[in-house]
């Protein structure tokens, strides 16, 4: 029989309470287990000292049997200075997702498009409204030619 130290969730709706137990590992989350070792209530505040309460001796004495800490309970006995645990390294935390990778690549390109499209108007704008402006300078030197003659 393998056993964890856990949490239990106890508390009504939208207002979680939790317990720490040492459990048999096959058990349900909420149902039998064999001690409560402390309590976690995550609505108080971080540096609230009954956030986590925990009932050190017996903690020290079902990690020394063997039983295994879920991630969430490691974390806890570290902050207590009961079990050291070994900081994880994630480097690509930050690094968004491949959908949301493709999703601004499309946006970007969609914007590079939207630009050139916008470019080619103004010129496009541009070339004609020279020729517009020659067209009066034409009328004006042919004005003066019938002036001279």
């Amino acid at each position: 029989m393998s056993v964890s130290l856990r949490l239990s969730r106890g508390g009504s709706k939208k207002r979680p309470y939790y317990k720490i137990v040492v459990a048999n590992s096959r058990a349900p989350r909420d149902g039998k287990y064999l001690e409560q070792v402390g309590t976690y209530n995550p609505l108080l505040a971080k540096d609230d000292a009954n956030r986590v309460r925990l009932v050190e001796d017996r903690v020290r004495y079902w990690i020394g049997v063997g039983a295994q800490p879920t991630d969430r309970v490691a974390r806890m006995l570290d902050k207590a200075g009961i079990k050291e645990r070994a900081a994880t390294v994630n480097p690509s935390k930050g690094e968004p997702g491949k959908k949301a990778k493709d999703r601004a690549e499309e946006k970007a390109e969609k914007i590079r498009e939207a630009e050139e499209a916008a470019r080619e108007a103004a010129e496009a704008a541009a070339a004609p409204a020279p020729a517009a402006e020659e067209a009066p300078a034409a009328e004006e030197a042919a004005a003066e030619e019938q002036a001279e003659g």
